[in-house]
C-alpha cells in the first residue's frame, strides 16, 4: 500500500458552475508537490436526459457543452505537473467527450496525451426495451416505450482506478455514483482492497464532501447576519488531503474567498443524506454515525471516523421519459395597485384557460408577492403579503402532453397587454420539453464499466 497522502480538488459542482474555479485549485495543487487529482462533477439526472437528446440530434454530441471551457484554463498545467483529470462530462457521450478532449489538447499543444472514456452505464445500449420496461418499476409509473429518453446505472470507482492504472492523464466518464470521482484515485494510489470497507467508506465520504465544489467552502451556506461568508465572489473550490488510513483533511486554495469551518463541513456531509447509518453507493455503504469534524485551522477541517459496509447487492439506475410540455408566461405591472391588477390578472387568465379548455394543469405566482410559497389554487395570494409592493411580475406556468395547447395558453398571457389590466408590460414567454425520471434497481452484475484508452 503506498503511504503517501494524495490531493484531490475540485473544479465544478455541477454541469453550470464556473468556468474557472479550477484555475487557484490547481495552482495550489500544483505548489503544494503530492500526488495530486483534480475532479470536476457536472452530471445530473436531468443534466444526463439533456444530453441523451442533444445526442439524438447529434451522433457527434452529447457530452457537456462547456467541456472544452472547463478544461482549456487548466489542462496544460495539469498534464504538464501529472495530474490526472476525472470528470462526469462525458455524459451521454464519453468516447465523444474524449476525442473533445484530445482536439483542444492538439490546440494547446499538451504533448502526448492520454485520454481513457469510462462507459457501460448506457442501459439502452445493453439491453432491449422489452428488457427494460420489464424491470421492476414503482406501480405509479407507466412508461411508454416511444417516450424513453435514457436509461443509466451508477456505477462505482473500479473503471476510473482502472484507467488511472493505464496511465490516463484525463479520464470522461458518463454516470458514475459522484463520489467515486475521488474514490477512483484513491483505490489506484493506495491500492485498498475492493472489501477494506472502513477505507473505502472514508473516500466514500471524501467523494461527497468535494462533490457540490463549493458548497463546503461556503457556497450555497450563505446567509446575511446569520452565516456569513466571505468572498464569494472569488470563492475557492474544495482541496482534500487524504491518507492512507482515509483521514480527510478539507480546505480551499490560499487567497480565496469562502469559508472551511465545522458548519460548512457538517451541512456538506448530511447534504442529499437519506440514512446517516447507511448511505448506499456503488462501493460500499457509508457509516456516518460516528464521523468526527474538527476545526484543524483557518479554513482548514479534519474528518474523520467513517465507516464502512459491504455494498449493495444492486445498483441504482435512473430513466428518463418524455413528459409533455410546459410553458411559462410571464408579465409585469408597476405602481399603485399594482397587486390589485396582478390578481386580477390572474383571474383573467384562470377564467380563460376554463372557457378554451384547453386541458393544460396551470399554476400561478406574483412575484413579490408570492414566487415560492403560493399554493396550487392561490389562496396564499389571497391572505399574505398585504404590504403593497412598487412592481410584481405574474408567472403562469401550464402543462400538457400536448404542445399545441400549451402555446394557445402562452398566447392569453400576450394578450393581456390589451385585454387585461392597465400597465402591463414586459410580456416573455418560452416553451420547454419536460422529462420524467424514475429509479430502479438492477443487478450489478449485469453492468461492468468498459474503458477506452485514446492517445495523442
Amino acid at each position: 500500500m503506498n503511504k503517501e497522502s494524495i490531493l484531490i480538488g475540485c473544479g465544478a459542482g455541477f454541469a453550470g458552475d464556473r468556468l474557472d474555479a479550477a484555475v487557484p485549485v490547481v495552482r495550489e495543487l500544483i505548489a503544494r508537490a503530492k500526488p495530486a487529482y483534480l475532479m470536476f462533477e457536472t452530471l445530473a439526472e436531468r443534466t444526463l436526459a439533456l444530453a441523451q437528446l442533444r445526442r439524438r440530434q447529434d451522433p457527434a454530441g452529447g457530452y457537456l457543452p462547456t467541456l472544452s471551457a472547463l478544461l482549456r484554463p487548466v489542462l496544460v498545467d495539469c498534464v504538464a505537473h501529472r495530474i490526472p483529470i476525472i470528470g462526469n462530462f462525458g455524459a451521454a457521450n464519453p468516447v465523444a467527450g474524449a476525442q473533445q478532449i484530445l482536439a483542444l489538447a492538439r490546440e494547446l499543444g499538451c504533448g502526448s496525451i492520454k485520454v481513457a472514456a469510462v462507459t457501460g452505464d448506457d442501459m439502452l445500449s445493453l439491453l432491449s426495451r422489452d428488457e427494460l420496461l420489464a424491470m421492476p418499476f414503482s406501480p405509479a409509473t407507466r412508461i411508454e416505450p416511444d417516450s424513453l429518453v435514457s436509461a443509466n446505472v451508477y456505477l462505482g470507482a473500479e473503471g476510473i482506478a482502472r484507467a488511472l492504472d493505464l496511465g490516463a492523464d484525463v479520464i470522461v466518464t458518463g454516470r458514475v455514483a459522484d463520489p467515486a470521482l475521488a474514490l477512483g484515485p484513491m483505490l489506484h494510489h493506495f491500492c485498498w482492497p475492493h472489501d477494506d470497507w472502513d477505507r473505502l467508506a472514508a473516500g466514500v465520504l471524501a467523494g461527497h464532501l468535494l462533490e457540490c465544489g463549493a458548497q463546503v467552502t461556503g457556497g450555497y451556506f450563505a446567509d446575511p447576519g446569520v452565516k456569513d461568508v466571505p468572498g464569494l465572489a472569488e470563492v475557492g473550490y474544495p482541496i482534500a488531503e487524504i491518507d492512507a488510513e482515509g483521514a480527510i483533511l478539507i480546505g480551499k486554495p490560499a487567497g480565496t474567498g469562502g469559508a472551511v469551518t465545522e458548519r460548512t463541513v457538517k451541512e456538506q456531509i448530511l447534504y442529499e443524506i437519506h440514512d446517516p447509518a447507511a448511505y448506499l453507493t456503488p462501493d460500499v455503504t457509508l457509516d456516518l454515525s460516528a464521523v468526527q469534524v474538527v476545526q484543524n485551522g483557518p479554513d482548514e477541517v479534519r474528518v474523520s471516523g467513517a465507516a464502512g459496509k459491504p455494498r449493495p447487492p444492486t445498483l441504482k439506475g435512473t430513466v428518463c421519459f418524455d413528459g409533455g410540455w410546459m410553458g411559462e408566461g410571464e408579465i409585469s405591472y408597476a405602481g399603485p395597485n399594482c397587486r390589485a391588477r396582478g390578481l386580477l390578472a390572474i383571474d383573467i387568465l384562470r377564467a380563460r384557460l376554463a372557457r378554451l379548455e384547453l386541458g393544460v394543469s396551470s399554476h400561478f405566482d406574483l412575484i413579490g408577492v408570492a414566487s415560492v410559497f403560493n399554493d396550487a389554487d392561490g389562496a396564499w395570494l389571497a391572505t399574505e403579503g398585504k404590504a403593497e409592493p412598487h412592481d410584481v411580475r405574474l408567472r403562469m406556468a401550464v402543462s400538457s402532453n400536448d404542445r399545441r395547447a400549451v402555446e394557445r395558453a402562452l398566447q392569453e398571457v400576450e394578450a393581456l397587454y390589451t385585454a387585461g389590466p392597465a400597465g402591463g408590460g414586459g410580456v416573455r414567454a418560452h416553451l420547454t420539453p419536460l422529462m420524467n425520471s424514475t429509479s430502479v434497481f438492477v443487478e450489478r452484475d449485469a453492468f461492468e464499466p468498459q474503458i477506452e484508452l485514446l492517445e495523442a
